[in-house]
Order: C-alpha cells, then sequence, then structure tokens
C-alpha cells in the first residue's frame, strides 16, 4: 500500500471516528435529490447504521430506490481545514431476522448522550427502524492547499477500503 493510500485511509477513519451525523443523499419519487442529516453508527468504515421512522421521506425513498449517498464532515472547522469522506453505497431496512446481530454490530459504540436500540425497539408496533447502508465506493475531499495531497484544486479522491480498517 502506498503512503498517499495510508494517508487517506487514516483521513477516513478520522472523519468518520470524529462526527456522530451525515448528510444522506436518497432520490425522491420525482426524481430530484433529498438530503437528510442522520446520526450514524458504522462498522469497519465500510457498513453505515441509522435509525429513522418507516414514515420518514429518505426512508420511503431507500425503500423504492436503495442507491445512496453520503457525505460526512465536520462543519465547524475553520475554511481550508477541511476534511469530508464520501460515500456510495446500497442502504436498506435490516430485517427483524437480522436485528439481533446488526443492533449488537451497530451499537457497539455510540456517541455521548445517544442510546443504542434493542432488537425489540425497532420492530413490531415500534415507531423506528435500523437502516444500513453497505459502501460500494468511499472518497475523501482533498483541498486544493492540503500540504501534502493538494494540487490548487479541490479534488474527490477515492480510497480503497481493503483490507478493511479497525476502529
Amino acid at each position: 500500500m502506498t503512503e498517499q493510500m495510508v494517508e487517506l485511509r487514516a483521513m477516513v477513519q478520522r472523519v468518520v471516528d470524529g462526527n456522530h451525523y451525515m448528510a444522506l443523499g436518497t432520490v425522491e419519487e420525482d426524481g430530484l435529490p433529498r438530503v437528510s442529516p442522520v446520526y450514524f453508527t458504522h462498522s469497519g468504515y465500510r457498513v453505515f447504521y441509522w435509525v429513522s421512522s418507516p414514515k420518514a421521506r429518505h426512508s420511503g425513498n431507500v425503500a423504492r430506490q436503495p442507491g445512496v449517498s453520503m457525505a460526512i464532515f465536520d462543519s465547524s472547522v475553520l475554511p481550508g481545514k477541511s476534511e469530508a469522506v464520501y460515500v456510495t453505497a446500497v442502504a436498506e431496512q435490516v430485517p427483524d431476522g437480522e436485528l439481533a446481530t446488526e443492533c449488537a454490530v451497530a451499537f457497539q459504540v455510540v456517541g455521548v448522550g445517544a442510546k443504542g436500540f434493542k432488537p425489540e425497539e425497532l420492530s413490531g408496533e415500534a415507531p423506528l427502524r435500523l437502516y444500513r447502508a453497505a459502501a460500494s465506493g468511499i472518497a475523501v475531499h482533498i483541498r486544493g492547499s492540503h500540504p501534502t495531497l493538494g494540487t490548487g484544486i479541490d479534488a474527490r479522491v477515492p480510497v480503497d477500503m481493503e483490507p478493511p480498517l479497525r476502529p
């Protein structure tokens, strides 16, 4: 693995671990994009989880068109210091039969003030469901002024996530 790829993978790890919300991009019935902020967790920087109502528009969009895009970034940093991770993925509501296993993975680590859910809180008459998105592609935002990777123009650079990163 090249030094550049090591640096890019470290950026993925730093950005994903340093943030709790992502912008989830779905496709509306009319084909227009919809972006929704969702609190997320992840497994191995390749599978991303969130909890939503199946009645939420983004949940309906996922059910109808599972291809999604996600952006994870810290909007509080000063200009010229930004880092971001872009993910393309296929998303779905986790089937009830997989909830025990997936809840154990999704809620193994949650941020301060967040709670892990139990399968019974995400099935039956419960108002919320667990969703997961398996990444098909991951890229990072490289600022044009980045000290080692910058070219003068901001760029989106693909990151090889094999072998998988460990939290």
